[in-house]
């Protein structure tokens, strides 16, 4: 911890403007000090109560608030803590914080803070810390309740069980070695106890590696609208965003460059992907438009292969979802095989796409919970994968022992990586500086 982590420290927890109520937020060694020295009369602890807020260098009454005086280890920084709930006028709020600046020991909070110390403190791993910073983003149902779910603890409960397992494993190993030549010890007995904890945790970790769904549900499922120019990508794209998102034109390869919008389907989230339309070309920038669109599309969870009257398009990419649209049928009939017949002017066909986008995306999305939501978690995840069979290989061909021993012990410090115990300054610093003040 750096020198300034004994200062205390305060800051809005709520958001700028005018408002009805201002949270003012504190936290540290100094907290009780604050209250006794802003208020006349020390708040019962772990009670609103109601006071005025005194400015000590002049005796003048800045406001009328609820307090709330929280003494560590109960507290959710695991310091002393409180709340002060201010009224929201700008003036108000900026002639408390002056306050509590002049005050020694006193700081303004840095973004992510007050999370930080609650990690730091033990009161959260740093899985939870990231499940709050995807609750405070969340903007579906269904990424609200993951995110919940991770900042509840449960994810990083799992993750302890298979430590603890490997622990056992790891201890068990080190005996064997320890203890190889004693009578009352049966020849590998303890390295099959050893590889049998191995084998649990190693099948539920390449579990978790063979499902993304915490992965799509927190950054969206990735449904990328190609086809050839003119098919209607671009009116498509508005009409499901209900905005104008992209130019519409009757001009063949107006879009040129990949344009997206999130959507929320029946809960679920989603990025819409707008990409150029598939043709050859001769002028470089459509070209590299087009290479973007084909890139987009092999790497989406779907493809809305979009197909106009008349048209004589490529066959849409190999190993993604597709779902063959048949546009603009308030002009032709379209005689192209197709999953549904849209227009996107007129909205004919509309309900029934996005109603199988809704039940594509629950099918893909929605399953038993998922513990890999970050591609930190993914690296952490197939570092235990590959420790855990290198010490199965090793264990199973008779190879040297140690050399199972220190791929257990590998094994185990991926567990802690995960968690938040060892090795994770960096990660610390990128994850808390996207947090907002005051949290």
């Amino acid at each position: 911890m750096s020198d300034n982590s004994l200062d205390t420290i305060f800051a809005p927890a709520s958001g700028h403007g005018r408002a009805a109520v201002c949270v003012i937020r504190i936290s540290g060694n100094k907290t009780r000090f604050v209250l006794e020295t802003i208020f006349s009369k020390l708040p019962t602890e772990r009670r609103a109560s109601l006071r005025h807020i005194i400015d000590p260098a002049t005796g003048e009454t800045l406001d009328q608030c609820l307090v709330l005086w929280m003494p560590g280890p109960a507290s959710f920084t695991g310091e002393d803590q409180a709340e002060l709930q201010i009224h929201g006028g700008i003036a108000v709020r900026q002639a408390v914080l002056k306050c509590l600046s002049a005050i020694e020991g006193c700081r303004a909070a840095k973004p992510g803070e007050f999370t930080r110390r609650a990690f730091l403190n033990g009161r959260m791993d740093l899985t939870a810390v990231e499940g709050l910073a995807d609750l405070i983003d969340a903007e579906t149902e269904a990424q609200r309740r993951q995110a919940l779910r991770q900042m509840e603890g449960r994810v990083g409960e799992i993750i302890e069980l298979w430590r603890e397992d490997l622990l056992t494993a790891l201890a068990l190993m080190e005996a064997a070695l320890d203890f190889s030549d004693e009578g009352d010890v049966a020849d590998g007995q303890l390295e099959a106890q050893s590889m049998e904890l191995i084998q649990r945790v190693r099948h539920a970790v390449d579990a978790e590696l063979m499902n993304r769904t915490g992965e799509r549900l927190r950054e969206g499922l990735t449904i990328v609208l190609a086809g050839a120019p003119n098919a209607g990508k671009s009116t498509l794209l508005n009409a499901l965003a209900r905005r104008e998102v992209a130019i519409v034109s009757p001009i063949a390869g107006t879009t040129r460059d990949v344009i997206e919008t999130r959507l929320d389907l029946g809960g679920l989230p989603a990025v819409l992907v707008d990409t150029a339309g598939l043709r050859d070309s001769d002028d470089p920038i459509e070209q590299e438009g087009v290479a973007r669109a084909r890139k987009r599309a092999e790497d989406a969870d779907i493809v809305l292969w979009l197909v106009a009257p008349g048209d004589n398009a490529e066959n849409p990419p190999e190993g993604r979802e597709i779902i063959r649209v048949a546009t603009k049928n308030d002009l032709e009939h379209s005689s192209v095989t197709s999953d549904y017949s849209i227009s996107a002017t007129t909205g004919s066909g509309l309900s029934e796409l996005i109603e199988g986008l809704e039940q594509r995306a629950s099918r893909m999305m929605i399953g038993e919970d998922a513990i890999i939501t970050r591609e930190r978690h993914r690296k952490a995840m197939q570092d235990i994968s590959e420790c855990l069979e290198r010490a199965v290989t090793l264990l199973q061909t008779n190879g040297l022992p140690e050399l199972a021993t220190e791929e257990i012990r590998l094994a185990t410090r991926a567990c802690g990586v995960m968690t938040g115990r060892i090795d994770v300054e960096d990660v610390l610093d990128r994850l808390f500086s996207s947090f907002c003040i005051g949290k």
